[in-house]
């Protein structure tokens, strides 16, 4: 399994948006991260979520902790992987 770190796509299993996948943009503790979509893409707003309530998928993005959601924008496009989190 992959580590949960910052920049580390998963997937939301809990909540009104279970199946959509979002990025990890900060730790806040040991039960809940700082996640983002960014909404832009799939709709997937920047909340904290429950780290229960994610699946960890083994793809990464190298994003700043705390990075924009125009910033993770940016990196997903050049990464090549916008159509992965549109699924």
């Amino acid at each position: 399994m992959s580590a949960l770190e910052v920049g580390r796509i998963c997937v939301k299993n809990r909540g009104k948006e279970k199946g959509k996948k979002a990025i990890v943009v900060d730790i806040i503790d040991n039960n809940f991260v700082l996640v983002t979509g960014p909404s832009s893409i799939n709709k997937v707003k920047r909340r904290r979520a429950n780290i229960l309530h994610l699946d960890i998928t083994d793809k990464k993005i190298e994003i700043p902790k705390g990075a924009s959601d125009e910033e993770i924008e940016k990196k997903i496009k050049d990464s090549g992987l916008e159509e992965y989190m549109k699924t």
